[in-house]
């Protein structure tokens, strides 16, 4: 018998492409709401109330509402906004992190950011290893394709004129900071930096390091051989060696991905190191983690309908 999903938010960014991969899925039997019943809160909550597996691609405020709606329900669920990153009772939904068996057997998984996607899967380890020290002040530098900033966004950089970069954030409190700090284990917040260029997908997230000022003065071939040995096995993650490449590009046109590389650049006196991660944003980053999920959620194997081309994000 199919397992029954319901993507609430089906029309967004996230919403759509998840749909979209679902659709063609044997294992899947899709419920899905004509454009006039998409925001009726009845029909949303018959929905959630019929569904084995709902999966949140909504406005935080939204996203709440939907888990009051399905509080009586026997309905897992996957929420792709950031209203439950940090939550009580919430599974964090990063395999590679939180372990497998745990979002095998979450009935509330909180799909990840795109920007700490990146961050996560290049510091926790390293601070879990006691490579890295949990007190450090670190910065997040990442520049992020412009699909993950929602319809007003998209139409503005897909229209004459548009920007060629756009920094924000410069309130020191984006959404994405407290889960960073969280999952990670650190004592401070970090210091993000996020942009976004004129391409449509993609993500480039870099944590610059001063090693020789750190307890035990790490190097980054240490941090490098951690991360490989962290992720051996991973068919989604993967560790670039040293000198794998000189430079790293956002195409304007890049297809999908679902995997990630990590790179650690050194300099020779080993004094800095650059950590940095390369994704889809609405890969990885969103849509492409939610199915993971949902495959661990099911069962199913993780990598199941991913599209795993390292070569494209890299």
């Amino acid at each position: 018998m199919a397992i029954r999903i319901f993507i609430d938010g089906a029309a967004g960014t996230t919403g759509l492409e998840i749909r979209e991969r679902l659709a063609g899925r044997s294992e899947f039997e899709l419920i899905v709401l004509d454009e006039a019943q998409r925001k009726s809160e009845g029909a949303r909550k018959d929905a959630l109330h019929t569904a084995d597996i709902a999966i949140l691609c909504l406005p935080d405020e939204v996203a709440r509402e939907a888990v009051t709606l399905a509080a009586d329900a026997n309905v897992r669920i996957i929420d792709a906004s950031s209203a439950h990153r940090v939550a009580t009772g919430w599974t964090y939904g990063f395999p590679e992190l939180i372990g497998r068996e745990a979002i095998a057997n979450s009935a509330r998984v909180s799909n990840p950011g795109c920007y700490p996607t990146g961050f996560l899967a290049l510091v926790a380890p390293l601070v879990r290893a006691g490579l890295l020290p949990a007190d450090w002040p670190y910065t997040v530098n990442a520049v992020s394709g412009y699909s993950g900033g929602g319809k007003a966004l998209i139409e503005r950089f897909e229209a004459e004129g548009a920007p060629a970069f756009r920094a924000y954030g410069y309130d020191m409190a984006h959404k994405h900071r407290p889960e960073m700090k969280v999952h990670a284990g650190l004592v401070h917040g970090v210091i993000f930096a996020p942009a976004v260029v004129p391409a449509y997908r993609g993500m480039v997230v870099e944590v610059p390091l001063h090693l020789g000022a750190m307890p035990g003065e790490p190097t980054a071939d240490r941090l490098r051989d951690a991360l490989s040995q962290f992720y051996i096995g991973s068919d989604i993650i993967s560790v670039c060696g040293e000198g794998g490449v000189s430079e790293l590009l956002l195409e304007q046109g890049a297809p999908s991905s679902d995997a990630m590389t990590l790179h650690v650049f050194g300099n020779a006196g080993g004094y800095h190191a650059r950590l940095v991660a390369v994704l889809d944003n609405l890969g990885k980053g969103a849509s492409g983690a939610a199915i993971q999920n949902l495959n661990l959620m099911c069962g199913l194997p993780e990598a199941t309908g991913l599209n795993l081309d390292i070569s494209r994000s890299a």
